[in-house]
């Protein structure tokens, strides 16, 4: 929280003008009044208001700089002449009278535009870039009048020290960890331009055909048409671009063309989505990339882990043959780092990035167990041997015929080993968890859930495994304990307290944990002393990626601990736009793009409690086709089929378009 001298921010009203500095208010917002380093930010407008935080500035130009954002961007559809015109006049008049010519009538018309466009503009922008404006009218009334009065310019209109830095933005997009623009990729889809669509996502997303199938769209928890009826379907939407260039036999399509190789080199331990997604954007600015990994296949996890029923790997192998298509990336495979290659790396290497995965299933912390049991089976092995198999043939095949499997977790891996294991001809499977269905679902999917479900899959939820029993080494049964969920008499968290006398055993063949996974970091020279989490995996600044070592960046499960692809990406992305300058300066620096995005999101673009109005209520989200449960329990064909043509328009057309623009001035 901030201490401010004037807000409007999201309802909030704060007016510290003529008080001293230390009786100053907070704001309840995480509002960037630092902008970055030693950089204090003189006043933060965006669309639900603005925030001053300094004296010593000019609103009414920052007003003007704000409306120019509106052309500058050119977000605005079109589609209406609110849209169209308005913004134009906004931008026109604000400046009309920071320069000294404006008119009381000016003032009037700006407020009759402003209230216009809030009103009847189709889409998000048009109706809120005029708010923080109406604000400054209002609030700044005075200051605006002796502009009027004077016929000068304000004080800073023609003061080229000051930086106007903004950044345009929507609830999914800052969602994203990715910060994939979504709302362009749908209007592409919208408007029957796939290409344009796909381009849209690669701007900072590369792997278009694997996040259009396995992500677990958090932006869609952000997705204002929620507070209306039902979030847009915005994963399977990615996907329609990536299908169509694929499908079609097209030329890849990069966000921007390729940059001549500049001699610099960068060493990426790891070939999954965190190394893929380091060596395009790397490479795309000229930097050549050796990626290591000890798999024989590309993709890391997602190729070997991730079941081909959910993933093929024809489709992902598209994404990685783009990357592979740039100049200066070459994969590695069949190598394992070591800590002597690392300190190789090291001198031979301009930077390294550490994009290693987590490979080490957790144990379930149960009495008696062991890994030399037989039918004792870590999740991690469970899924490489199922899918080594499937997509390549490079071990015998999985046959559960007749078994039991019980499996112990309650994410993306969990889910995939008891649908595996049903396609393995399991006779029954069950998947223990210590939380509820609600929990499941938030961490994966309500489709992965259900479909699941649908499978045969049984789910016991509020259990955990006391004791493994075993004879002569192999497994045999299980004992589980039931808990309950008890309210805190405080108003804290409901606690899980175990229920006396509900114990229960599984008789079963296989145990397979998949509570979580550990990073193998015993490649990491031990002299260099890297800093850890207390997850153990790699610690990191969080914003440029760098570790506590010079020139040894990290991103991805190694960083972060197991995470989605998306998650993966987003830090790789980051990461590698860090190394891009840093090879050449030797410094680590962000970009305006990347610092307004680590602002918005501490600030939070989604605002769960508001009510959306002026929309078409009550039109149903598509649903795609699916393989059915009967006949896909029995293969490891694509479950889901994506939409039709008419859906993906028909669903794409429920998008509200809910761009929004932000500004800081420095």
């Amino acid at each position: 929280m901030s201490k401010v001298l004037f807000s409007t921010w999201q309802d909030e009203f704060i007016d510290n003008r003529g008080k001293p500095v230390e009786e100053w208010s907070e704001s309840a917002f995480k509002v960037p009044s630092t902008y970055d380093g030693n950089k204090n930010s003189k006043i933060f407008i965006g669309w639900d208001g603005l925030v001053v935080f300094s004296e010593d500035v000019d609103v009414i130009k920052a007003g003007t700089m704000y409306a120019a954002q509106y052309q500058e961007y050119s977000e605005a559809c079109g589609r209406c002449a609110p849209g169209r015109w308005g913004g134009r006049i906004l931008y026109d008049l604000f400046d009309k009278i920071a320069r000294g010519a404006g008119t009381t009538d000016d003032v009037e018309h700006l407020k009759e535009i402003s209230d216009t466009m809030m009103k009847t503009s189709k889409c998000e922008i048009g109706r809120t870039v005029p708010k923080p404006l109406l604000d400054i009218l209002n609030y700044f009334k005075d200051d605006v009048d002796e502009l009027i009065k004077t016929k000068k310019a304000s004080k800073d209109y023609s003061n080229e020290d000051i930086n106007y830095i903004a950044k345009i933005t929507a609830p999914c997009s800052d969602a994203c960890p990715d910060h994939v623009d979504i709302p362009a990729y749908i209007e592409g889809v919208r408007d029957l331009q796939f290409i344009d669509s796909l381009k849209a996502t690669k701007q900072t997303m590369p792997l278009a055909h694997t996040c259009g199938r396995v992500c677990p769209h958090p932006c869609e928890d952000a997705c204002r048409r929620a507070n209306l009826d039902e979030a847009v379907s915005i994963m399977e939407l990615k996907r329609i671009g990536a299908d169509y260039e694929s499908d079609h036999g097209l030329d890849f399509n990069y966000p921007y063309p390729q940059k001549p190789l500049n001699g610099k080199k960068v060493a990426i331990v790891g070939a999954g989505p965190a190394g893929l997604a380091g060596a395009y954007y790397l490479a795309l600015d000229g930097v050549a990339c050796d990626v290591y990994d000890e798999l024989p296949v590309l993709g890391g996890e997602v190729a070997v882990g991730v079941p081909e029923y959910r993933m093929p790997y024809d489709a992902y192998s598209k994404d990685i043959e783009a990357v592979g298509a740039l100049d200066g990336v070459e994969f590695i495979l069949n190598t394992k780092v070591t800590a002597d290659m690392l300190r190789e790396f090291e001198e031979s290497y301009d930077a390294v990035l550490l994009a290693s995965g987590t490979r080490i299933s957790k144990k379930v912390r149960a009495t008696n167990e062991r890994p030399e049991i037989e039918g004792y089976w870590p999740a991690i092995q469970f899924l490489d041997d199922i899918n080594l198999s499937v997509k390549w043939n490079l071990c015998e095949p999985v046959d559960l015929s007749g078994k039991t499997v019980v499996c112990v977790g309650g994410g993306f891996t969990s889910m995939d080993v008891v649908r595996c294991s049903i396609r393995a001809g399991a006779k029954k499977v069950i998947m223990l968890y210590r939380r509820d269905e609600k929990t499941i679902v938030r961490n994966t999917s309500w489709e992965e859930y259900h479909e699941a479900v649908e499978e045969g899959v049984e789910f016991i939820f509020h259990s955990a495994i006391e004791e493994i029993f075993d004879e002569n080494d192999k497994l045999t049964k299980l004992k589980v304990n039931r808990f309950e969920l008890v309210p805190d008499p405080d108003g804290g968290r409901a606690q899980l307290v175990k229920i006396e006398g509900a114990d229960f055993e599984i008789e079963c063949d296989y145990l397979i944990p998949a509570v979580s996974q550990d990073a193998d970091l015993s490649y990491l020279p031990e002299e260099w002393e890297l800093e850890m989490t207390s997850w153990r995996t790699l610690k990191t600044d969080g914003k440029t990626y760098q570790t506590s070592r010079k020139g040894i960046f990290a991103a991805g499960d190694c960083e972060y601990g197991p995470m989605t692809i998306v998650n993966a990406v987003g830090q790789a992305k980051r990461a590698a736009s860090v190394m891009s300058r840093y090879v050449h300066s030797d410094k680590l620096t962000l970009t305006d793009e990347e610092i307004m995005e680590d602002h918005l999101s501490k600030l939070k673009v989604y605002n769960k409690k508001e009510e959306v109005t002026g929309w078409i209520k009550g039109l149903p989200r598509e649903v795609s086709e699916k393989l059915p449960a009967e006949s896909r329990k029995f293969t490891q064909e694509e479950v889901n089929f994506g939409f039709t043509n008419e859906q993906a328009v028909d669903e794409a057309s429920r998008c509200m378009r809910c761009y929004y623009i932000a500004m800081v001035a420095v």
